[in-house]
């Protein structure tokens, strides 16, 4: 992943409902959850819903899989791990690795 990659998966959780969106999907995890759950649970209305849901799926941060009549909305954990990874890859990279001691100079 690189930083263009990260930084429109991290604007498309910078909303609150969709950031309320996704963790409800992770939450739920791989089994995902119908359209008309997420609705529910977020009280939203389906005008709303389908807005934020589009943002999340173009993404990549979130999939839709028809079943029968149904909508299914999973997280894409794999998109999720690699955009965790991206933030974290480098951690502390830049500090000096010898324990600091109080007082020392």
């Amino acid at each position: 992943m690189n930083t263009n990659d990260a930084a429109s998966k991290l604007e498309a959780l910078g909303n609150p409902t969709r950031l309320s969106l996704y963790r409800l999907l992770v939450k739920a995890g791989h089994a995902g959850l119908p359209v008309g759950v997420c609705q529910q649970r977020l009280q939203l209305a389906q005008s709303t819903l389908s807005f934020h849901l589009k943002a999340l799926i173009q993404s990549g941060l979130v999939t839709q899989e028809r079943q029968s009549r149904t909508l299914i909305c999973r997280a894409n954990f794999e998109m999720m791990t690699a955009l965790v990874g991206f933030l974290v890859d480098e951690c502390c990279a830049d500090e000096r690795c010898q324990a600091q001691t109080p007082g020392a100079a």
